[in-house]
């Protein structure tokens, strides 16, 4: 996929808050977001957790609509790797998803590559190679490969 490859952070998780439940928030860098042109969407989405860590909801930005964390990651048929989620515009989008490689995709255009590395030659553990398309949804998409890496860590 030809697209733009970052080395600095484009997202800083942070949490927000631990009492009752557990809130983490999601936020694009300001100083990697000043130099690509073509964000849109919110800056910002918060992860709130139902107890003991179990899945519970999504919200972007200062909005007031939650999202259930199951439909930002659901199935369409049983024992699908992929997982599909309805970005704010309404488009449905799809990850393909394996342990070391996520993809995803506008119909059959890809727009997102998340890869890790097996070996500890880079300085990193893992790449993400965004498209200049995804610039317009990059939270969204973001907040989506978050959640379905904590899908497959938890065994939701």
């Amino acid at each position: 996929m030809r697209g733009l490859t970052f080395v600095v952070p484009t997202m800083v998780r942070s949490l927000a808050s631990q009492s009752p439940n557990l809130v983490i928030r999601l936020s694009r860098d300001g100083n990697w977001t000043q130099r690509i042109p073509g964000i849109m969407g919110p800056d910002n989405s918060y992860f709130y957790f139902g107890p003991e860590h179990s899945p519970g909801y999504i919200m972007y930005g200062n909005n007031l609509i939650t999202l259930p964390m199951a439909h930002l990651s659901r199935q369409q048929r049983e024992g699908s790797t992929s997982r599909y989620f309805t970005a704010q515009s309404g488009k449905i989008y799809k990850w393909r998803i394996s342990p070391q490689r996520m993809e995803c995709m506008d119909g059959r255009a890809c727009i997102c590559v998340w890869e890790m590395f097996s070996t500890s030659e880079h300085e990193f553990d893992a790449r993400v190679t965004l498209s200049p398309v995804a610039m317009t949804l990059v939270t969204e998409i973001m907040t989506t490969l978050i959640l379905n890496r904590m899908y497959l860590a938890s065994g939701w």
